[in-house]
């Protein structure tokens, strides 16, 4: 009953915490919002640990909770939907989230989510809205690496809510170094939907989607750092050619939603 995770967090409180949070944040996925959902399938078929899931970032938690959501479905034969809350039950346990110290520590409710599964690291790029500089604290990385070992890691590898920035080239060492499965997820509609730490709901309405495509195929030994992480950009749709395609998407859209307003429709 009193059992503990590696970073010494009680079983049994984690569990009730993700049972409570999921129950109130299911809603703001099926009920004030709608998430589509593709490629939730793959979910059931990854081993217990060692799986890394990569993603762009919209929100500092609304992103993770959706996550949360889908995996728990999935894993309780939900394929793509997160109908009837109840798979939260029995949830996974041995699912973590990497998230920023200063962020997990910025007031009560994020100290409440940190314990149902982040591993808090300090940025070395930016700090209380500053750029800084500074050395990789080793105990973080060794942190994730322990995370991995015991279970699932979502990751958001460019650091950042803004769209289209670099992929951190700490994602791609901790690739080669621990050798975990790759999962690229592609996310829209949580920027629209939520204000920016996405815990207060800025519109309803809004279509969110999230996309888990297949593991990333990965020489561990012989790919480069900047070859992985070339290989994220594209995977979680954030490489810089993707801006003329998002950009031509976007006028078309407009387009057809001005003609839609000339019929009254």
């Amino acid at each position: 009953m009193f059992k503990k995770n590696p970073f010494g967090h009680y079983l049994i409180l984690k569990k009730w915490l993700i049972r409570y949070l999921g129950f109130m944040t299911h809603r703001r996925y099926r009920g004030f919002n709608q998430l589509h959902i593709e490629g939730s399938e793959i979910i059931k078929n990854l081993p217990e640990n060692k799986v890394l899931f990569i993603s762009n970032h919209q929100t500092y938690f609304a992103d993770v909770v959706a996550m949360f959501h889908v995996f728990n479905a999935s894993l309780s034969g939900r394929i793509d939907n997160i109908k009837n809350v109840g798979y939260l039950w029995s949830p996974k346990l041995n699912m973590y989230y990497v998230a920023a110290k200063e962020t997990m520590r910025s007031g009560l409710l994020p100290r409440i989510l940190a314990y149902a599964g982040s591993i808090s690291i300090e940025r070395t790029w930016r700090e209380s809205g500053q750029d800084i500089n500074r050395q990789v604290k080793m105990s973080d990385i060794t942190n994730i690496g322990v995370a991995l070992d015991d279970g699932w890691v979502i990751t958001f590898p460019q650091g950042t809510t803004k769209p289209f920035k670099p992929v951190r080239k700490g994602t791609a060492h901790i690739i080669k170094k621990y050798k975990p499965i790759v999962i690229p997820i592609v996310i829209d509609g949580f920027r629209r939907s939520f204000d920016k730490k996405g815990l207060m709901i800025k519109k309803r309405g809004i279509l969110q989607s999230m996309i888990i495509k297949e593991p990333l195929q990965i020489d561990y030994k012989n790919d480069s750092v900047e070859a992985i992480l070339e290989q994220i950009q594209y995977a979680i749709e954030q490489h810089p050619s993707h801006l003329k395609v998002l950009s031509k998407e976007e006028i078309e859209a407009q387009e057809i939603l001005n003609q839609l307003r000339k019929w009254d429709i």
